[in-house]
């Protein structure tokens, strides 16, 4: 597919709200909710980006990514482990050998993540050794400066140098929609950092799920939030319907408890389709919501609620 020069796509905000509004008033019946709780746990990035991360706090975390119900006993069905855990770059290896034998993958942010504000050479040298210590995904930031600025070339170069240096490993693109100020633009961000991971040069076309659009580093407020995913998943649909690859997408940040996640997975079917409803697909970005997840599968089972202290941090 050749890839066009990004074109300005106006989004009419009224209209948003009152889809995204449709999108929460869905009754979902209680055997259809335990399956999109499972289907929420499975598409988990579990994450842990603290100055205070320590090798000790990630195998834990892996351990949790491998086994969400823990010591929760006996289930009716399997939760499924979450589809990644994300760490900071330094400490891949670490979660690569906790999970090793497992399906669980591994992702790093880098490009100077969160702020994005360290020059090229850096960010790509972060990206090439986090790949060469095994991460199988890279959630990279934009430069949300220069995207202000109107320097959009410059922000196109670095999603398809970042994109080259990932080699196999997946790429996620957060655009940092909190600092981009309108819908808009959070839709014109989406759409030029599709057309620049389309068009590295040189590179084979992409694969179904090789690329995500990122709401968010978790970092600013606000993070993910309904109304612009509502944005980032028609700029994935109009993508695919010109004849391009299935785009993922990954709302990160704020999504807290399981209430919100379905809500989230509703707008994805009601916009994308079942196809995107898969990990390699779709993701939450989460640090606590696999928490409520679990809660909410065992009240479903067992007909009450976890106490907080029965469940892992």
């Amino acid at each position: 597919m050749a890839v066009a020069e990004t074109q300005r796509t106006p989004v009419d905000a009224t209209m948003v709200k009152r889809r995204v509004a449709q999108f929460t008033s869905r009754s979902i019946k209680s055997g259809m909710k335990a399956q999109g709780l499972r289907m929420c746990m499975g598409m988990v990035d579990l994450t842990t980006l603290e100055g205070k991360d320590s090798p000790e706090k990630v195998r834990a975390l892996c351990a949790k990514a491998r086994n969400p119900a823990g010591g929760s006993g006996a289930m009716k069905q399997p939760v499924p482990a979450v589809a990644a855990v994300c760490v900071y770059p330094n400490l891949v290896r670490v979660a690569k050998e906790a999970l090793r034998g497992s399906d669980v993958k591994v992702a790093a942010v880098a490009t100077g993540f969160p702020s994005g504000q360290y020059p090229l050479d850096i960010r790509l040298r972060d990206v090439r050794d986090a790949v060469e210590a095994g991460a199988d995904e890279i959630d990279m930031v934009i430069s949300r400066g220069l995207f202000l600025a109107g320097k959009f070339d410059e922000i196109r170069h670095e999603i398809r140098e970042t994109k080259a240096a990932c080699g196999a490993a997946h790429l996620k693109i957060i655009l940092e929609t909190g600092e981009l100020e309108t819908l808009d633009n959070a839709r014109f961000a989406s759409d030029l950092a599709i057309e620049a991971a389309m068009s590295v040069p040189g590179a084979a076309p992409l694969q179904d799920g090789e690329v995500f659009i990122k709401t968010s580093t978790g970092k600013v407020q606000p993070a993910a939030t309904m109304p612009v995913t509502l944005v980032m998943l028609q700029a994935i649909m109009d993508c695919h319907l010109r004849g391009g690859p299935r785009i993922g997408m990954k709302p990160a940040g704020g999504i807290r408890t399981a209430k919100s996640a379905l809500h989230y997975l509703v707008m994805v079917k009601e916009t994308l389709g079942d196809a995107w409803l898969q990990p390699h697909l779709f993701r939450f970005g989460a640090s606590a919501l696999a928490n409520d997840l679990l809660r909410q599968i065992l009240k479903l089972e067992r007909g009450t609620y976890a106490a907080a202290w029965d469940l892992a941090e």
